[in-house]
């Protein structure tokens, strides 16, 4: 006798996750996450302790406890592209004019 396989049914998500979830700002909350996670890499690949990281990046332990947590609520994005330049990165922002279709624009986050 063979075992049998459950089927799962399911459903496949968009690329944003808060999106799927149905949060308001959903693009401001993945544009976050992925620089909380950047700076979260980077933090884990230098081993830093939270107070070491703490004091550079210029943020009480508690709260980059909470951002590392993924409760990034209280931090704007540009607080947290200033937590990356503190840590040797460069940001670059660029803006350009979107493609053949009307509407609004978006706000994304690649890392070179």
């Amino acid at each position: 006798m063979t075992p049998q396989r459950k089927r799962e049914s399911g459903q496949r998500g968009s690329t944003n996750v808060y999106a799927d979830l149905g949060y308001r700002a959903a693009s401001d909350m993945l544009v976050k996450a992925q620089l909380v996670s950047r700076i979260a890499d980077i933090l884990a690949e230098r081993g830093l302790t939270q107070m070491k990281a703490a004091t550079l990046l210029g943020v009480p332990q508690p709260k980059l406890s909470q951002m590392l947590r993924g409760q990034f609520r209280g931090f704007s994005e540009r607080k947290l592209m200033d937590c990356l330049t503190r840590l040797g990165q460069d940001v670059d922002i660029v803006i350009r004019k979107r493609g053949h279709t009307r509407g609004q624009g978006a706000v994304s986050v690649s890392f070179a």
